[in-house]
C-alpha cells in the first residue's frame, strides 16, 4: 500500500513550487509566441505599411528586367560594329564556307591567291559594292562598310593574306559627316560607276528601279519583274546556285508555290536561310519591295 501511495504523490510539495509552476506555465508559451512573431516580422515587408511602393523600391525590382534590352536605347549612340568572324558566320559563310556561286572557300589558299593579289582595297570594294554573283555586302545592306571590311580581312587572312584590321574613324569625322548632310549622299553615287564595269547587271537593276519608282501607286509592271530577275535574281535562279530553284523548274518551285505568295514575298524581301541554301534580302539588290514582288511573280508564273 505504501508503494502505491508514493506513486501518486505530486512533484509540487510546497506553495513556492506551485507558484513557480503556474508562472512557468504562462511565461513559457508567451515567450515562445514573442520569439516566433519577431522571427516572422524580421524580414523586409512588402505589403501595406512598408516602403515597397516607393520609387526606389520599384526601380530596384524592375532593374533586373529593364537592363535586359527592354529599355529605350539612344538612337544617336555610336553603332556597335561586329567583328569580322561574327559577320562571316552570319552572312558570308552561306557561300564562302561551301563555295556556292563560285565564291572562294575560306581556307582555300589557291582560290584566294588571285583575289588577294588584287589588294585589300579592291577586295573590300567588291564586297561592299558587289561583283558578279556576289551581292553588295553579302546581301545584308544593314552592315556597315567597316563590318564588311573586317569580314574580308578575316576571310583573306584565313586563306593566306596578312591584311591589317580596318581602322574605325573617331566620333569627330562622324559628326562632320552628319553636319555635311546632303554632301555625304553623293559619295555612294560617286563610287557606284566602278561596279557596273565588272557587274553590268547592277546597273540594269538601278535603271529598272529608277524607271519604276516614278509610279505613284507603288505598283510595278510585269516587265519590271523581268528586268529585276535578269539584273539580280538570274545570278542564282538561272543556274540553281546556293539551293535556289532554277527558273522554270516546276518540280523545284512546286513546294515553294504551295507556301503561298505572301510567304514567297516575305522570303524574297527579308531574306531566308534553310537547309538547302540561303536567299539574301532582296537578292542583295537595292530594288524596292514592289519590284521584288514583281520578280517573284515573274519567276512563279514561269514555273506553273
Amino acid at each position: 500500500m505504501s508503494n502505491a501511495h508514493n506513486e501518486h504523490e505530486s512533484v509540487i510539495k510546497t506553495p513556492k513550487q506551485l507558484v513557480a509552476a503556474v508562472v512557468a506555465g504562462f511565461l513559457v508559451p508567451i515567450i515562445c509566441i514573442i520569439l516566433l512573431v519577431q522571427y516572422v516580422t524580421s524580414e523586409e515587408r512588402t505589403g501595406a505599411g512598408s516602403q515597397s511602393q516607393s520609387p526606389e523600391a520599384i526601380a530596384a525590382r524592375l532593374k533586373p528586367v529593364a537592363d535586359e534590352g527592354f529599355t529605350l536605347k539612344d538612337v544617336n549612340a555610336p553603332k556597335q560594329l561586329q567583328a569580322g568572324d561574327a559577320v562571316y558566320k552570319a552572312v558570308c559563310a552561306a557561300c564562302h564556307a561551301t563555295g556556292a556561286a563560285g565564291a572562294p572557300k575560306v581556307g582555300d589558299n589557291g582560290a584566294w591567291s588571285a583575289r588577294i593579289s588584287q589588294g585589300y582595297n579592291t577586295l573590300v570594294s567588291h564586297a561592299v559594292n558587289g561583283i558578279r554573283a556576289m551581292p553588295p555586302k553579302g546581301g545584308n545592306p544593314d552592315l556597315d562598310d567597316v563590318e564588311v571590311a573586317r569580314a574580308v580581312v578575316y576571310m583573306a587572312n584565313q586563306s593566306g593574306a596578312k591584311f591589317k584590321e580596318p581602322e574605325v574613324k573617331g566620333a569627330a569625322p562622324a559628326a562632320a559627316a552628319a553636319d555635311a548632310g546632303s554632301a555625304s549622299a553623293p559619295a555612294p553615287a560617286a563610287g557606284a560607276p566602278a561596279a557596273p564595269s565588272s557587274e553590268p547587271p547592277a546597273s540594269s537593276a538601278q535603271a529598272a528601279k529608277g524607271a519604276t519608282n516614278g509610279a505613284s501607286g507603288g505598283t510595278v509592271s510585269a516587265d519590271a519583274g523581268k528586268k529585276v530577275y535578269e539584273a539580280t535574281c538570274q545570278a542564282c535562279h538561272g543556274a540553281g546556285i546556293a539551293g535556289a530553284p532554277k527558273f522554270g523548274d516546276k518540280a523545284a518551285w512546286a513546294p515553294r508555290l504551295q507556301q503561298g505568295k505572301a510567304t514567297l514575298y516575305d522570303h524574297a524581301i527579308k531574306g531566308f536561310q534553310g537547309k538547302s541554301g540561303m536567299m539574301p534580302a532582296k537578292g542583295g539588290s537595292s530594288a524596292s519591295d514592289e519590284e521584288v514582288k514583281a520578280a517573284v511573280d515573274y519567276m512563279a508564273a514561269a514555273a506553273k
